[in-house]
């Protein structure tokens, strides 16, 4: 497949109601196809994008109303990718929870929510191709390997006020886990900044005194010989929060190469673990219509395998 290449000058763009709540890397995204990720990201880093004027982060919240200076960029033009049918029947079969106003996912591990980094697509586009015409935005994100509850907007008003409920931190978010050692006791409660430190294509997040603000709770439920399975529960949505905060308190994630090492991924891969194990299996919210909501995504087969072969 040949690619084309175009430059489009700088252009003002006025943000609609449908837009509204939308985080300003995801609004570029969908207007400068083929770009990827990491170049929206420096766009926004040097101050090319502007929302009414002055500079904004890749996670500033849009308005109605808003003008976003979108600035020249070279862009491929290349076929619509075609998400396979197999994809497409995985993801209808992970379907939660669905009205007028949102969707819920019980998000497969190793899925990408976007496309990038080598990636031509992620789940939103799975997703949009399933249902074609229709307003699908997503409302927050879960890294690639991490499965479990995943939300999705179908309107801009939706958006705007899933999205105020994960920002002011009124999302009771709970996630299964396995940590590397054992809880000193049985709830440890972690309250300390996070900062992404950028090293190459190896970041990662660490506990910094300049940081934002991170406040994680780590609830044990079964202990086993080497290791606990905990439920952890996030009063901050910082990336990578929990993996970050696990490793601080010298308990890594079980299968987490990045933040707990190669060789503890390999020790791990030898007890039938081949990913992270990190699961998103509880939500609760308010949807738009004004209902408190609770959403439950079960601990896939794999992890629940990982468990039974383990010691006590």
């Amino acid at each position: 497949m040949s690619n084309t290449n175009k430059s489009s000058g700088v252009h003002l763009v006025r943000v609609d109601s449908d837009r509204a709540g939308q985080r300003l890397d995801n609004f570029l995204s969908a207007r400068l196809k083929g770009v990827p990720k990491s170049a929206v990201y420096r766009m926004i880093r040097t101050g090319q994008v502007r929302i009414n004027g002055g500079r904004c982060k890749p996670a500033s919240r849009l308005e109605a109303g808003d003008e976003v200076r979108v600035p020249p960029a070279r862009t491929r033009e290349t076929e619509e990718y075609v998400v396979s049918e197999s994809v497409c029947r995985q993801i209808e079969e992970a379907l939660v929870f669905e009205d007028r106003d949102m969707l819920v996912l019980n998000k497969p591990s190793g899925m990408a929510v976007h496309s990038g980094s080598g990636l031509p697509w992620g789940l939103i586009d799975a997703v949009r191709q399933i249902r074609p015409g229709q307003f699908i935005e997503l409302v927050h994100r879960l890294d690639r390997e991490t499965s479990g509850c995943l939300v999705l907007a179908c309107s801009g008003a939706a958006l705007s006020h899933l999205s105020t409920q994960f920002r002011d931190g009124h999302v009771d978010k709970r996630y299964l886990c396995l940590l590397n050692g054992l809880l000193p006791e049985p709830a440890v409660e972690v309250d300390m900044p996070l900062r992404k430190i950028e090293s190459g294509a190896d970041s990662r997040v660490e506990v910094c005194a300049d940081g934002k603000p991170a406040l994680t709770r780590f609830q044990l439920l079964q202990a086993y010989r080497d290791c606990c399975y905990v439920e952890v529960r996030l009063f901050t949505g910082r990336t990578h929060q929990i993996r970050a905060h696990a490793r601080h308190i010298g308990l890594p994630l079980a299968g987490d190469e990045r933040y707990a090492g190669k060789e503890s991924a390999k020790k791990w891969k030898k007890r039938g673990l081949g990913r992270i194990f990190l699961h998103a299996h509880r939500m609760e919210l308010e949807t738009p219509s004004g209902k408190r909501l609770s959403l439950d995504a079960p601990l896939p087969a794999a992890l629940r395998k990982v468990l039974d072969g383990l010691e006590e």
